[in-house]
């Protein structure tokens, strides 16, 4: 139902392009987010009418009269009587105040033994009109020490159009990106450049770069049992979830969602 509605809205579409050495499992179905993944999550906010604070970042949870009391970095603290967490497994574990008392010990191990993998995404940019010379909008590269996609955006998703430029979007191995990690991001650009001017010498000069660290990638290990939730404390509910807690693809986003709509309604 929920690939039903989102195909009828035009968020998602088939997967229509070329994808050079994806391997498709059998009876699976590949979609593309045209106007980018973040839509899905803007449409779902949209549909709820939530009131959304971005930019916002937590620092302590602490118990105060019966409600959280949720500490963030430049602004006064705010009061609230059910608290969510779909940040990171690692960074649920750094977070101050009375959450760190809260957590059981077998808990604790539960949450400590998730693992992700670690990788940098390099987003180069061109002007409108720019021509990239390419059979592929994407490709899976299996023979390079720092590369493993390589993405045509805007091919990819089949939105190509005379007024808006490309964009190339690269992911480094899992591998590279742990070993480098805490390297300079600006070392690590040039690296990758250097890797896809290897690969794709007929690239052209971009207009702009963009090089983003991605610590916590995609799961590699998740919480054990993968129970989509975890009730921290339960008056008042402190609950988390989120991939870390089923797996990384968009269904396992949806199964852990739907089991924390469960298990907070109670409470509302």
């Amino acid at each position: 139902s929920f690939y039903e509605e989102l195909l009828s809205h035009g968020i998602l579409k088939p997967l229509a392009a070329l994808v050079e050495g994806m391997v498709v499992r059998e009876g699976s179905c590949n979609y593309v987010a045209p106007q980018g993944i973040s839509s899905v999550v803007k449409y779902y906010l949209e549909q709820s009418g939530a009131d959304v604070s971005y930019e916002q970042h937590v620092t302590h949870l602490s118990l105060r009269d019966g409600r959280w009391e949720v500490s963030r970095k430049g602004g006064p603290p705010e009061e609230f009587d059910v608290v969510i967490l779909t940040i990171p497994v690692p960074q649920i574990l750094q977070l101050q105040g009375d959450i760190v008392n809260v957590i059981n010990e077998s808990q604790k191990q539960q949450l400590e033994s998730v693992s992700y993998s670690s990788r940098y995404a390099l987003g180069l940019f061109y002007e409108a009109g720019t021509g990239i010379a390419v059979p592929w909008a994407a490709q899976y590269i299996t023979d390079n020490p720092c590369i493993r996609f390589i993405s045509i955006d805007n091919k990819k998703r089949n939105i190509e159009s005379p007024e808006v430029g490309p964009s190339v979007v690269v992911h480094t191995t899992v591998t590279f990106g742990s070993e480098h990690l805490d390297s300079d991001p600006a070392d690590v650009q040039q690296i990758i450049l250097s890797h896809l001017q290897r690969i794709v010498p007929s690239l052209p000069k971009p207009s702009s770069i963009k090089c983003q660290k991605w610590r916590y990638s995609q799961v590699t290990r998740a919480v054990p049992s993968c129970p989509g939730h975890m009730i921290l404390h339960t008056q008042p509910l402190l609950i988390c979830g989120g991939d870390g807690f089923t797996r990384s693809n968009f269904d396992g986003c949806i199964e852990s969602a739907m089991s924390l709509a469960e298990a907070v309604r109670p409470h509302l």
